[in-house]
């Protein structure tokens, strides 16, 4: 049955999109991701944050389904090594919000992302996160020359 091209119309803000900064991605806030008040649950900040980093891995040509089949070679993984996050404000069911990410630094086998959810202008939560990629023996894995260009865009620029 023929969909007359809707799925690539709404599939195509699926992921976001990169930006000359990073990437950019809109989400809802919806009930699941509440407390009773109607206020998204703290760790739910977490999800959004990792929504915002994976299509950001996405859009940039590194899909985790490859890393883990082991296209790349061997089999590897990104894992959180560390993540700080200021919660500044609150958002409520029904919110649109802005997950905005973009790449520090890369050094070795990690790298160093900054992230910010926002409502409208209003930066609600900010987080740094540093990951890295690790083989299937756990050991960690230096981050490929070729996806630099794609991750420190002002750096190549």
């Amino acid at each position: 049955m023929d969909d007359h091209g809707e799925s690539a119309a709404l599939g195509a803000g699926l992921s976001g999109a990169l930006t000359e900064f990073g990437h950019r991605l809109m989400a809802r806030v919806y009930y699941a991701d509440t407390d009773f008040s109607g206020v998204v649950y703290h760790a739910r900040y977490l999800e959004f944050f990792e929504r915002g980093r994976s299509d950001y891995l996405r859009l940039a040509g590194v899909h985790h389904t490859e890393l883990a089949e082991g296209k790349h070679g061997e089999r590897i993984v990104w894992v959180v090594r560390r993540m700080e996050i200021d919660f500044r404000g609150s958002a409520r069911m029904d919110d649109i919000l802005t997950i905005e990410t973009r790449t520090e630094d890369i050094s070795g086998a990690r790298i160093f992302m900054a992230q910010q959810l926002k409502r409208g202008g209003e930066v609600l939560v900010e987080a740094r996160v540093e990951a890295a990629i690790v083989g299937e023996n756990g050991r960690p894995r230096r981050f490929p020359k070729e996806w630099i260009a794609a991750f420190m865009p002002k750096a190549n620029g």
